[in-house]
């Protein structure tokens, strides 16, 4: 079934160089594989991301891709120390406050990387990081 499959995130570069020193140098991702289409990257947990070159870059003005992190204030950090600079957004449900907004119990913070595409870094209550299975077992079970 198609629900079944595996999925991965797919992100355009202007400069494929150019977007690989960015994941390396600011991001700290080194490719796992490199292939004929583009670059692919995999986190600790498995998801996967492939960057490809195409004069297409930097054109969508909506989250690309996002990142979960237990301790946001310390990314945010890491990352300013690195030379990036985060979004500040001011409109109805979504205000940043230095770079991070808060939303209900999330936060989270976007950037965008040497191609123009913005990525987030959120923290979420770690019970809402369940498998949506898990979670709505468990809300039936109340």
């Amino acid at each position: 079934m198609f629900s079944q499959l595996e999925t991965y995130s797919v992100l355009p570069a202007r400069d494929l160089a150019r977007a690989r020193r960015f994941y390396k140098d600011v991001l700290g991702m080194e490719p796992d594989e490199e292939r004929v289409e583009g670059l692919l990257y995999r986190t600790p947990k498995g998801a996967a991301i492939m960057v490809y070159e195409t004069d297409n870059a930097g054109t969508a003005a909506n989250t690309a891709i996002a990142f979960v992190t237990d301790d946001i204030d310390a990314e945010v950090a890491a990352l300013r120390g690195r030379g990036v600079t985060f979004q500040e957004y001011d409109f109805p449900g979504l205000k940043t406050e230095d770079g991070i907004a808060t939303m209900n119990e999330e936060r989270a913070a976007w950037f965008k990387d040497t191609e123009g595409n913005i990525i987030c870094v959120s923290q979420t209550p770690a019970s809402d990081r369940r498998p949506m299975r898990e979670r709505e077992e468990s809300q039936s079970a109340h």
